[in-house]
């Protein structure tokens, strides 16, 4: 292992890119909103919707853009936080890993000017937009570099029996939803749902610290994957009661799910996300108790429809896994709304 160079705090990166008294305002106020629909204050359908991964800053921020004012259309239904990904886990090791990694997606790892450009994309779209956004918790040290931009967090498949990433996790003061491991085991998911829940001492950056936990820690179904690398969906109704047996069968503050429409629940069929978010809806409003379970949707979206292939070099299209193009995700959010 070789040592290239030291990096900033995230004190100092955040004194370099400082948030403004309004948008710390805007972001307090989304805050607010999302732990709404968490804990049952308010029936609003939750929408974490945006990129697989954060690519480019200019389109990114195109797409939300996009997002602000079919989010005034639909506010007394909807609450949306657009998903900027700026990390991604690679199950071989393989691949884009995300703007941190690769700030410019076809030239070298440059973890210096990727923790920059991070911060950046993320300040500029609360700045411009009034979002604040959602990232993946794929690096827990690195949180406290976003931490005054994110409304929401989410712990990935392959991170979430992690002990570091649930000991985080207790410890943020924002909503931090667990996805169910690739294999499927929801025991997984629900003890890391439980420890975030409760208060730990640990080691954090150097710092002897202890978390409170965290009330609004849940669950997201995104599907499985089985040993002979077939995937299969969980977020049918029969999948909502069994998860809503394993929440009465525990003591969770807020028990709640956000059901991944992508991954292995649409075998990464990206135009499959409107009929399965409608089917989960649908669930919702046949039977009560899945109706109080489910408080969300979380879809992968972006300007053109699928993916591309690497040297393709198109504008708002996916280097990751493929998405929702604009004019299809703009139709199925007023779809929702309509449905809610």
């Amino acid at each position: 292992m070789r040592f290239n160079r030291e990096l900033f705090s995230p004190q100092e990166l955040k004194q370099m890119y400082s948030l403004s008294a309004a948008a710390a305002a805007n972001k307090a106020e989304n805050d607010k909103a999302v732990k709404a629909v968490l804990d049952g204050s308010s029936d609003k359908l939750l929408l974490v919707i945006g990129p697989c991964s954060a690519d480019r800053e200019d389109s990114v921020l195109d797409y939300i853009s996009r997002l602000r004012p079919v989010q005034e259309k639909v506010a007394d239904k909807i609450v949306i936080v657009p998903r900027i990904y700026t990390n991604k886990p690679r199950t071989t090791g393989a691949g884009y890993k995300g703007m941190l990694h690769q700030p410019d997606p076809i030239a070298d790892p440059d973890l210096f000017k990727g923790l920059v450009s991070i911060r950046k994309l993320h300040l500029k779209a609360l700045e411009q937009t009034g979002f604040s956004c959602a990232d993946e918790m794929l690096y827990p040290e690195n949180h406290l570099f976003l931490s005054d931009l994110l409304s929401y967090v989410a712990v990935g498949a392959r991170s979430v029996e992690n002990q570091q990433h649930r000991l985080v996790a207790s410890g943020v003061d924002i909503p931090v939803g667990m996805k169910n491991p690739t294999g499927g085991d929801l025991s997984v998911m629900m003890n890391s749902i439980n420890a975030a829940q409760h208060s730990h001492s640990f080691i954090y950056r150097n710092w002897d610290v202890t978390s409170e936990g965290n009330p609004y820690a849940h669950a997201i179904l995104r599907g499985y994957v089985d040993s002979h690398g077939t995937s299969h969906p969980n977020y049918h109704y029969e999948d909502l009661r069994r998860l809503a047996d394993l929440y009465a069968a525990g003591t969770y503050a807020n028990p709640a799910v956000i059901v991944d429409c992508n991954h292995s629940n649409s075998g990464k069929k990206h135009l499959e996300q409107g009929r399965i978010a409608k089917e989960v809806l649908h669930s919702a409003r046949e039977c009560d108790v899945v109706g109080k379970l489910v408080k969300g949707l979380m879809i992968e979206s972006y300007i053109e429809d699928g993916a591309q292939k690497s040297g393709d070099h198109i504008y708002g299209c996916s280097i990751t896994d493929p998405c929702l193009g604009w004019e299809k995700t703009e139709r199925l959010i007023y779809e929702l709304a309509d449905l809610r």
